[in-house]
């Protein structure tokens, strides 16, 4: 069947020919194509019908439904009957009266967007006639007369609604037979065979697929079963620097007042990673290398660095290899605030907003907090650079020394340990490496040889692993150049307990592993049971797991390698149990291919 549905008046409302016959009754009546006409009007509407549904047979055979709407207030009075009607239809018609000026301009307004917004859930062609010969002929352009441009609607205006609605537009200028049947009809003619087109189409689809479900469907395979998620540990980078100023171990320089009545203890590597001024004082530049004379003018106006015994011991008792560089501070001032100031450096240096509370607090004064702080920026300050920190947020001198450490990473400057590893030697800082690692903490304590040493020996771990592992204390990041090396480090990170460095190295060998494409994984040297087992060994606990259910997962191809051979029974019973694809799915398969071949050979003669 094909639904057609019809809306509008096409009569001039100022017309006194009310028996003019509508467009959709002159189509039925005068078309060769249509036969056996009914009619009915709406029921409850006799005298000013809803709608007028007429059953007619096209094509010979097939059913046609047309439902004409003379009146716009359907959609007012019965917004879901007009809704269903568009919803239901195959072909949608909108009638107006080119001579009905105001009619139009109704339809425009208030009901286009009513017929858009139900078109929306439908996607039937639409067609606008625009019937009758305008009584006024061609528009007069005087802007004075206006009476032709209120009573009849515009070629263009109708185009416009076409487009706005995206619709065929038809004008038929009287309602005789060639306007009927071979304009108007042919249109609509030509969208009926398109629909039946259509609904054959969809019908011959599931028909098909009605088919297809009478038929042995193939076994289903399932998805493997989901990997163990490990999560990645937050970065403690800055904690670990500030802690260092706490317990003030391995510190190498101590700040006095001129009096020498108070003490406080820092590290040379920490302080010059975030300040030129400092560089300068311990004689890691020169003058001529800062190029700024007012770093310059604040190192010597602020600090002394002296030496001899008249200085205090410092605290702590804690045995050094070297003596810590003693510092007078000459700004009595600044002195006093040099712990907070300590406080704000290793802390990461961006916490400017609680540095300036701090110092407001203990000084009580604004001349002097302005004073204080001023030194503090120039510290700060980059050579050749506007101050950094000239109006300091903390989001905008966050981490002012995160990436500069790793200047200092394997290089000679203010080395105080070397490391001799595989013949070579390898410098760094103390006070990086006991802020960064607890093991290390320990071993430059003073109950353990190394705490003395200035050349420490290192066992079991290659010079490039160790390398690395160093890296990662100086600057919290690593970038392994293989799963061979990430293991390595792995195994390295577990000897020094760093858990951080552990679980990066984990992850970085399961994204490896994740995006190896199964040809290569088929064929690859690398042996994925061997690094289950140092995984195990080292206490990789999330990595070992993860190893077992990627072996399981890709049993097709391990289980032909020989590796496969040296998993332990625990191990062979894990795979085996949580296998993909499993042995059920392989019999089911072997079953669908046995009646396969089953169909293939039987005779369709016989």
């Amino acid at each position: 069947a094909v639904n057609v549905v019809a809306f509008g008046n096409e009569r001039d409302g100022f017309s006194e020919d009310n028996q003019q016959p509508s467009l959709i009754w002159s189509y039925l009546r005068r078309s060769a194509l249509i036969s056996q006409i009914d009619s009915s009007l709406s029921a409850g509407h006799v005298r000013n019908p809803v709608f007028t549904e007429y059953q007619a047979c096209v094509f010979g055979n097939v059913r046609l439904v047309v439902h004409d709407c003379p009146v716009w207030d359907i959609f007012d009075s019965d917004w879901y009957t007009s809704r269903s009607l568009i919803g239901g239809a195959d072909i949608v018609v909108i009638k107006y009266s080119v001579n009905d000026k105001t009619s139009f301009q109704e339809l425009k307004d208030s009901y286009v967007p009513m017929i858009k917004k139900a078109l929306n859930h439908c996607s039937a062609p639409v067609i606008i006639s625009a019937i009758g010969a305008r009584k006024n002929g061609v528009p007069c352009t005087c802007p004075l007369c206006t009476s032709d441009r209120r009573s009849c609607v515009t070629t263009s205006e109708g185009v416009q609604l076409a487009k706005e609605l995206g619709a065929t537009y038809l004008e038929l200028h009287t309602l005789n037979d060639f306007y009927i049947q071979k304009y108007f009809g042919g249109v609509l003619e030509y969208f009926m065979i398109q629909s039946l087109n259509q609904k054959s189409s969809e019908k011959m689809k599931k028909r098909k697929k009605t088919q297809k479900c009478h038929r042995v469907q193939p076994p289903q395979l399932e998805q493997p079963e989901k990997m163990p998620i490990l999560k990645g540990e937050a970065s403690h980078y800055d904690a670990d620097l500030h802690n260092l100023l706490c317990c003030c171990q391995c510190a190498d320089v101590a700040f006095y007042p001129e009096d020498l009545s108070t003490v406080v203890e820092a590290h040379k590597v920490i302080l010059c990673s975030v300040s030129h001024l400092f560089m300068l004082l311990f004689e890691v530049k020169s003058p001529a290398d800062i190029c700024d004379a007012s770093i310059v003018r604040t190192a010597q106006s602020l600090f002394t660095v002296e030496a001899g015994a008249a200085f205090p011991p410092a605290p702590h008792n804690i045995p050094r290899c070297v003596p810590p560089v003693r510092v007078v501070v000459k700004d009595s001032i600044f002195c006093s605030c040099l712990p907070d100031i300590l406080h704000f450096i290793y802390s990461g240096a961006y916490q400017w907003e609680r540095l300036e509370e701090d110092v407001k607090k203990k000084l009580k004064d604004p001349e002097q907090t302005e004073h204080v702080l001023e030194k503090v920026k120039c510290i700060l300050k980059t050579p050749g650079k506007l101050s950094a920190i000239k109006d300091c947020k903390s989001h905008q001198i966050k981490r002012l020394y995160s990436t500069s450490l790793r200047s200092f990473f394997n290089t000679p400057v203010l080395a105080d340990v070397i490391f001799k590893i595989q013949g070579a030697t390898v410098p760094a800082h103390r006070a990086v490496l006991v802020a960064r690692c607890e093991v290390m903490a320990a071993m430059f304590n003073g109950n353990y040889l190394e705490a003395n040493s200035i050349l420490v020996p290192v066992y079991g771990v290659s010079k490039d692993t160790f390398v690395s592992f160093l890296e990662y204390l100086y600057t919290d990041s690593c970038c392994p150049a293989s799963i061979l090396q990430a293991m390595s480090l792995l195994i390295c990170a577990e000897m020094y307990q760093v858990m951080r460095l552990q679980h990066i190295c984990e992850l970085y060998i399961i994204t490896q592993l994740q995006s190896m494409p199964s040809r290569e994984l088929a064929s690859t040297s690398l042996s994925i049971v061997s690094l289950l087992k140092k995984a195990k060994f080292h206490n990789s606990d999330c990595l070992s797991t993860w190893l077992l259910h990627f072996i399981a997962t890709n049993y097709l191809i391990f289980s032909r390698k020989p590796e496969f051979q040296d998993l332990s029974v625990e191990e062979r019973n894990f795979v085996e149990m949580h296998r993909w694809p499993s042995n059920l799915y392989l019999k089911q398969l072997a079953d669908y291919r046995n009646y396969v071949h089953s169909q293939k050979c039987h005779c369709t003669v016989m």
